[in-house]
């Protein structure tokens, strides 16, 4: 699935690698094509597909994208759940939509890890003991 140049997925995995130098979190963005459910059940689908739950303190967070239905989600894991408001990503998907209106795929994404990454600090700093527990590289998917 060539959704995005070589250049523009190393964009997304330094700002996916940017992002989780400050944060515990864990932080990944998910691709395909289209949707056809629920835009937060068919990113809770692959939330759990990616194995997000697993990490140790509960607090990964998924950008899913279908780019051609034009949906987007982002969801956090029960440890994050747990400890910010109800709105926590509200900002981050207005700033991702603000880019996403013009087309700005990439920018978007970027954007949003960006903010999720400084909003994730404030809960779950990093650690100086903390590793990667997720693969920074971008999940493409041709759903079912």
């Amino acid at each position: 699935m060539a959704l995005f140049t070589d250049d523009e997925q190393q964009r997304i995995r330094a700002a996916i690698e940017d992002a989780e130098k400050y944060t515990s979190g864990q932080i990944r963005v998910c691709i395909e094509k289209t949707c056809n459910e629920e835009v937060l059940d068919r990113a809770a689908k692959y939330f759990h597909q990616l194995d997000m739950h697993k990490t140790r303190l509960r607090n990964g967070v998924l950008i899913y994208v279908a780019t051609v239905d034009r949906k987007f989600a982002i969801i956090g894991d029960a440890g994050i759940n747990k400890v910010v408001p109800a709105n926590f990503w509200d900002d981050t998907k207005e700033d991702m939509l603000s880019h996403f209106k013009y087309g700005n795929l990439v920018e978007g994404i970027v954007t949003g890890l960006k903010i999720a990454g400084e909003h994730l600090q404030k809960f779950f700093p990093h650690k100086p003991d903390g590793s990667n527990e997720l693969s920074d590289d971008i999940a493409f998917m041709d759903g079912d």
